[in-house]
């Protein structure tokens, strides 16, 4: 595991990433900055439609659910010092305290990584570990390719899986378990039912 950077190490770093042009998807990981490719169209679909279904029932401003959480698609997260952007986080919303700017500081109740070629060894490997370590509750990892959603519930510093769902299911996945939701909306294309 690499070792934690300096608090003058983590500035410049910050610094440097601060100064990326806009749009530029990047990390601090490790004390270093990485920078990433953006993710490809299906990924994309992907994490908006989760967002979307998940926004409509959950969110706080729901007018169809039982509402109650605040959630964001890649929220600039510190943690410790590192800065990740998972591709959705989510907070309930009597502990959420909106930011005046980046990074966001306070942990997530939620964090959702949706699985790429490029990424699911670092989703997996780096970020699942680093997630549990700060105390986020619940972590899902959708693989778009296996059309698979694994449900984590953190336990100390490890994680519990508590569901997997793949295909079609209709599924009621921690913490969002109050309403059901069809998981092949997340595979299927735009005017296929």
């Amino acid at each position: 595991m690499a070792s934690r950077a300096p608090r003058a190490v983590f500035d410049e770093l910050y610094e440097q990433y601060g100064a990326l042009p806009e749009g530029t998807k990047a990390e601090i990981v490790g004390g270093e900055l990485r920078v990433l490719p953006r993710p490809r169209p299906r990924h994309v679909r992907v994490v908006s439609v989760l967002g979307s279904r998940l926004g409509r029932n959950f969110g706080w401003d729901s007018e169809t659910g039982p509402g109650g959480w605040v959630i964001l698609d890649e929220p600039e997260l510190r943690l410790g010092d590192e800065i990740r952007a998972p591709d959705l986080a989510g907070w309930r919303a009597e502990r959420y305290e909106e930011p005046e700017d980046n990074p966001i500081t306070l942990v997530p109740d939620w964090v959702c990584e949706v699985l790429s070629p490029t990424t699911a060894r670092v989703d997996r490997a780096e970020k699942m570990p680093l997630y549990a370590r700060h105390g986020v509750g619940h972590l899902w990892i959708v693989d778009p390719s296996a059309q698979t959603l694994e449900v984590y519930r953190r336990a100390g510093n490890q994680w519990l899986a508590v569901s997997c769902h793949g295909a079609e299911d209709q599924v009621q996945p921690e913490p969002f378990d109050s309403v059901p939701f069809d998981l092949g909306v997340l595979w299927r294309l735009p005017g296929t039912r």
